[in-house]
């Protein structure tokens, strides 16, 4: 169950990572005859965070940072997928659609992630303290 868990967590936060920062930083920078720079710098990115991602999810986070991390990365990943996809699956003819995604519920995802994570942690600090 675990390694299910893990495997579609990765199939959610590696092409949310690339995409999002393929996106958001290099829309901003042209790259007019190096069109490979912000390919690789966004892949390089991606399998960073999935990395670190995959690692953590092995283990069950001990410190504060970690769990804040970790439940930021998650949440924030899913949420930028769902607001990104989602209105280029649902409605195609809206050209700003992918920006919900982008300002919106990426931006949110991540803040709420965080915040879940310091609530998992003290949920589990006092778990521990209690026995």
């Amino acid at each position: 169950m675990m390694l299910l868990f893990r495997i579609l967590t990765m199939l959610v936060v590696v092409p949310a990572t690339y995409y999002f920062i393929y996106w958001v930083p290099f829309s901003l920078v042209p790259f007019m005859e190096h069109r490979w720079i912000p390919s690789l710098v966004s892949l390089l990115c991606a399998v960073g965070v999935g990395w670190y991602a995959w690692k953590r999810l092995g283990a069950i986070p001990k410190g504060l940072l970690s769990s804040i991390l970790l439940g930021a990365v998650l949440l924030g990943s899913i949420g930028f997928c769902a607001g990104f996809f989602g209105p280029i699956i649902w409605a195609p003819e809206a050209n700003q659609g992918p920006l919900l995604g982008i300002l919106i519920t990426g931006p949110l995802g991540f803040l709420l992630g965080g915040i879940g994570g310091i609530a998992y942690w003290l949920i589990r600090r006092r778990k521990e303290i209690r026995r």
